[in-house]
This record gives C-alpha cells, structure tokens and sequence, in this order.
C-alpha cells in the first residue's frame, strides 16, 4: 500500500487551516469574498431544484410501487446492475386465484363462470398496471435520477471546488493585509534615527533587512492573490455556466411530467373500458332476489342492487310508461355516454352518443328519468346520460 506521510500530512494541514478559517467568517472574525446577487439566486434555484426533485421522485417511487419490501429489492438489484427479476402485479395474481378457482367450481356453475369473467378482467387490468409502470419508470422516473445522480453531483463537485477556491482566496487577501502592515511597520523603525555612536549603527541595519524581507513577502503575497483570484474567477465561471443549466432541467423535466400524465390516462382510461366492459358481460346480479345473475341487466343500474327487506322492482313500480304523458314544461336533450340494454319492457335501450329528449314524472325514482326517442318512449338511468342545457 502506497502510504505518503508528507502529502498526507499536507492535506490535513490544509483541511485544519480551512476549518479553522471557515469557522471564523461564520463568527465574523475574517473577512469574506461575497458572490453577485445573480450568483446567489442560481445557487439557491440549484438547491431548491435539488431538493424538490428529491421530494417528487421518492414519493412518485412509493405512489407506483407502494410495497417497500419491492422498492428495496429494485434498488439492491439496480445498485449491482442487474436485471430486476419480472413480478407479476397484484391485479394478475388475484385475476389467476380467480381462474383457479373457477375450475374447483366448476366453469358452468353461476359462480365459477363470473369468477372466471372477473378473473380475465383482473388480468387484463393488472397487465395495463405493469405497462403503465414500465412506462412511468422510463419517461419520468429515469429522468429525475439521471438529474439527481449525474447533472447535481457534478455541480456539487464544481460548487464545492468553488468554496475552497474561495477560502484559500481570502487566504491569500489575508496573508497581503499582513504582509503590507508587517512592511509599514519596518519602513517606519527604518526612519528612526540611527545611534551614530557606532560605525554601523545595529538598528539600522536590522531595520533594513527586515524591511527587505518584508518587501519579499510582500511580492510574494501579491502574486500569490493574483494567482488565486484567476483560479476563482474561472472556477466561478464553470459553475455559474451549470446552475445557468438547470432552466434546462427544469424544460426536461416539464416534458417528461406530461409524458408521466399521459401514461397515467391512458392506464386510467384502459381500466375504465375493462370494467365497462365487464360490467355489461356481467349484467345484474342482485343477490337478495336470486343467487342466479340476470345478464340483462347493468351493474351501474341504481336499482340492480336491492336491500333485503325491499320489494322487487315490478312490485314497486306501479308506472306505466305508454300511459306517461310528457310535462308542459321541463323536458331536456341529453347525450348518451355508453350503451344501455332495457332489462324490460318498461325501460329504454341507448345507444352511446346519441341524443333523446328526457323529463321526470312524480313517482319516479330520482335516478331514473323519462326517455323519448321519436315514437320510443322508456325509462332510463340518470348515470348513462349527460344533460344539456
């Protein structure tokens, strides 16, 4: 092991006097090269970047992989640059105990058919899951932490280059004040008047001498600065032209945080048309008037779902609506949002985005309304249509 006790000892040294001096411009017992205000506000904008970033990425990070136990494995994996192993989501897990269980029960029982519809649904919901975090992962995960690992820790490093170039500047305007006070002093024991007693007077010439050293030092201390103040000055450059950058970061990171959305309403509009179209293979099933599902019915129907001491709709719904008289008043247009199959003779079949006229009649449940549609004529569920004004 190649062990160099100077330059080690020389490092420490300076590390010491850099503590030491870094510790007396907190207290205020030194002076302190103070940076442009522009400087200061790109430095704080770099921080506030940083930090923030830092924030939005871990939480993104929990928010699409809620299990900690997971995020830990994917960052062991990631950190010995391997492959993370493929895990199926919780939706294909429980979509397969689903389809398992279907065949226990028997494909053709009431049951294990729906358990094998909900099943399917469950994979294919899981499967949009895994896509949309593939694509999270790539467009707004990966952007943040190519940020946070690459772009800031190369302005820490330039910034921190930075302050001890800074250090050792005031260093160095420290050592000139002294310097030039040290050769003010000698010059003035130099004009004293010289004992003429002795050939050479012993004052005069001490005096001298330490007037030319001094004048020595001094040179020596004015080059010294000089030298420090060009290494500052370009190192300033350097760093002000990266934390000029993060307006850059800030345009990626806008783009990729669409990105972000859109991947996220395409999942959310994947997951809704499953369940539409579950719901619709499903049908009706209320389980307080038979175990047996009716497939002619919507699940988003108000009424598919009855409390065990209510009567059946066909008792409680004493209208008629070929007797049902359109109000003088209070009729509106409204547009269907998806299709909807009348369960009975009573209600109205709709067709998505088409417009019929609707009103109420006393009587009627509030979530149902009176449909019209030329010479058609049915009740239909407030939840398919949008009212227009």
């Amino acid at each position: 092991m190649d062990f160099n006790v100077r330059k080690f000892a020389t490092d420490a040294g300076i590390f010491f006097s850099r503590a030491v001096q870094f510790t007396e411009e907190k207290l205020g017992q030194a002076e302190k090269t103070e940076l442009d205000a522009h400087f200061e506000n790109l430095l704080s904008r770099a921080d506030c970047t940083k930090n923030w970033t830092e924030k939005i990425y871990r939480q993104t990070e929990v928010v699409l992989q809620p299990n900690p136990g997971a995020r830990i494995e994917e960052f062991l994996y990631e950190k010995l640059d391997r492959k993370v192993p493929p895990r199926p989501t919780n939706g294909e897990i429980l979509g397969q105990f689903m389809l398992e269980a279907a065949k226990e029960f028997g494909a053709e029982t009431p049951y294990g058919s729906t358990l094998i519809k909900v099943g399917d649904c469950q994979r294919r919901l899981g499967g949009a899951e895994r896509e949309f975090l593939q694509t999270s992962s790539i467009s707004f995960l990966t952007p943040l932490r190519n940020f946070l690992e690459g772009d800031w820790r190369t302005i820490s490093r330039e910034r921190k280059l930075l302050e001890n170039l800074r250090l050792d500047l005031d260093a160095c305007k420290a050592r000139l004040k002294k310097a030039k006070a040290a050769e003010t002093k000698a010059a003035c024991e130099g004009e004293a008047v010289p004992d003429f007693q002795e050939t050479r007077p012993r004052n005069y010439v001490l005096s001298a001498s330490a007037s030319a050293l001094w004048n020595e030092e001094l040179d020596k201390a004015e080059h010294e600065l000089r030298v420090a103040q060009t290494e500052f000055d370009r190192q300033a450059e350097v760093t002000r032209l990266l934390l000029e950058g993060i307006s850059s970061t800030h345009v990626n990171h806008l783009r990729c945080l669409c990105e972000f959305v859109e991947a996220q309403a395409m999942y959310y509009s994947q997951c809704h048309k499953y369940m539409l179209e579950l719901q619709r293979e499903l049908g009706r099933c209320p389980g307080s008037l038979d175990v047996n599902c009716l497939p002619d019915r919507s699940p988003t129907d108000p009424s598919a779902f009855l409390p065990l001491n209510s009567s059946s709709p066909l008792e409680r719904d004493a209208l008629q609506i070929e007797e049902v008289q359109p109000p003088a008043s209070g009729t509106r247009k409204a547009k269907v949002l998806y299709d909807y199959d009348a369960a009975d003779s009573i209600e109205l079949s709709l067709r998505a985005d088409e417009l019929i006229t609707v009103y109420t009649v006393p009587g009627i449940d509030s979530d149902w309304l009176i449909g019209e549609r030329g010479n058609q004529k049915g009740r239909v569920p407030v939840t398919y249509l949008e009212l227009l004004s």
